[in-house]
Formats: C-alpha cells, structure tokens, sequence
C-alpha cells in the first residue's frame, strides 16, 4: 500500500525555526518531524511513500534521504507553486490511481491504530475516510460533524457548551475515484473543494473514531511542549544535537538544543530551544525563548502569522506567551 505525507506548507506559525527548513524537517529529540510520520506508516505496513515538497525542499531531502533508515521507499514530488491539501494530491495522482491509498499531514506524531481505521473504510464501501479523535480539552481545531458515521460537515471552532466535539486528525483513507472530484491544476482544499463536490454526488465519507496518542506541532509553543513532554517520557530535560559545547557552569534544564550550540558559563537556559547555530554568551538568561542566529533572518520580514522577536546581541529570540 502507498501513502502521501503532506510536507509542503511554509510553517509561518513556527517561523523563525523554519526560516530554513519546512516544518516537517523540523527536529524532535534528534529525528525530523516527518520521520515519526514515515515510521508510523511503515509500522502499518505502508512501504512506499509520496511527499510533496515546496518550501525549502532539500530540508526534507536531507532529513528523508531515500527512506531506507526509516523502513519505506520514497518518492519525491515538487510543488513550484503550493497547491494546497487536495492539488497536492493531483500533483501526484500518477501513484494513487490503482488501490486503496493513505494521506497523512507531515506535523503529527502519533499511535492512532491506522489498521483499524482502514478496516472501518473496507467496511463502510466509502470514497474515503476520516480518522478523527474526541477534542476533549476543547483546542482550537475545527469541529467535524458526522451522522451514522458519515461525515456531516465541517463546524467552527469548539465551544465550551458543545458536547465532546471531534476533530480531524490529519490522517484520511481515499480511494482512487476521490481523482473524479479533484480539480485538476490548481490550487484545491480536500474540506473546500473536494468533499463538498463528492458528498452532493450522493458519495460516502465515512468516519473512523480513533483514540491513543497524538500530537501536532503547528506552532511554537506546541513545538515546546510537546518536545517538553516527549522528554520526560523517557526521563529527560533537555536533548542536544550534535557539535554542541556546553560549559560545565552553565544552567540547562527544559530545554531543545539544535546542533552546533554554545552555551557558555553562568549561562541560563529554561524552556527554550536553541537553534543552530546559537551561541548563548556569559551569564545570559534566556527563559521562554525560541533563539535563532540573528543573521538566519537577517534582511527577512516575519511571516504574517509569526510571532513577534528582536535582536539579542548576535541571535534573534522570539518571547513565548505565558
């Protein structure tokens, strides 16, 4: 079975850790985001791969390589210019068009139990199928509506006097004749373009209800946390990429470290990430903080939906809310 991973986006939320690299090329404890994606599918029995490519594509290149260190076969796809969800798909349609296939967003890590959901799919004779969860601490995902597990529509944001709202979560099942209702060769959303057109044809859209683990790291303060917690799962508080130097009477503790950091002494370093690059000088202090050398955006203009920074000596630090 094939599947696509959607690695193409911009990351403006996460910028300025994706000034050079896509979001899915992102570290989390030393392996890129999207390599969690590729291992989740290959531990399904997925062994072959298409990822789509559009900001910064060798960051995923580089971090994928061929795919053998991650147990798939890879298949590059480019995107000149950004086609969205579902002209993604058209982009790669050549892959998709003989067997049931999978699509996975490239920001998730995740154990949702991806069998079953195929399963629920072969059942319901459906055109697709979506893997949602129960939103219970109500985050700010759109609520998805469904009736005699089939997809109803799509809702706003959750409200606190809504029942248990679902969400999507990123993961969906389609079969080959989903192409029948993808424009071909522009720009197209699955939730705009695409269902809508299908579900008026009289198609079915099933829903799969999914539960266990899931994160997605779409912004800054979702990219510390979650690094945070997978850290203390496995008993630490803080991991460091490779050529780090770090001086014996520096103060680490919560924190991300790219590769080729320096935190020199007296230094303090609390929930924050270091990109490469960084050089943390004497008796710093940096708490809450996302910290990327200042000449890594040197010249550039903040993406619209970023977070606000400043110059600090020789990096720039984007402040997290509290």
């Amino acid at each position: 079975m094939r599947a696509m991973v959607l690695s193409a986006g911009y990351g403006t939320r996460l910028w300025p850790l994706t000034e050079d690299r896509t979001k899915p090329a992102i570290p989390i404890l030393g392996k890129p985001l999207v390599g969690y994606v590729a291992e989740y599918l290959a531990g399904h029995g997925i062994d072959e791969i298409v990822v789509n490519l559009h900001h910064r594509p060798e960051s995923v290149r580089k971090a994928l390589g061929d795919g053998s260190k991650f147990g798939v076969k890879l298949h590059y796809v480019e995107e000149p210019i950004i086609l969205g969800t579902s002209g993604a798909l058209d982009n790669a349609r050549q892959f998709f068009l003989d067997e049931t296939f999978v699509v996975v967003n490239g920001k998730i890590i995740t154990d949702l139990n991806l069998r079953e959901a195929l399963q629920t799919h072969r059942d319901s004779g459906a055109l697709a199928t979506l893997v949602l969860m129960r939103n219970s601490h109500r985050e700010l995902f759109t609520v998805v509506n469904t009736k005699d597990g089939l997809l109803a529509g799509f809702g706003g944001m959750p409200k606190p006097v809504d029942e248990e709202p679902l969400m999507f979560t990123g993961i969906q099942i389609f079969e080959p004749a989903i192409f029948d209702y993808i424009p071909k060769g522009v720009f197209s959303h699955s939730t705009t373009d695409v269902f809508p057109k299908a579900l008026a044809d009289g198609k079915r859209i099933a829903v799969h209800i999914a539960s266990g683990k899931w994160r997605e790291l779409s912004t800054l303060r979702r990219y510390v946390d979650i690094s945070l917690e997978l850290l203390r799962e496995v008993g630490h508080t803080m991991t460091l990429g490779t050529s780090c130097t770090i001086n014996d009477a520096a103060d680490i503790n919560e924190a991300i470290l790219w590769d080729r950091v320096t935190v020199e002494a007296g230094a303090k370093v609390h929930r924050s990430v270091l990109a490469d690059g960084v050089r943390v000088k004497t008796d710093e202090i940096l708490e809450n903080m996302i910290v990327v050398p200042a000449a890594l955006v040197a010249g550039k203009f903040p993406p619209e939906k970023s977070l606000q920074g400043r110059l600090q000596g020789e990096n720039f630090v984007v402040p997290l809310p509290v």
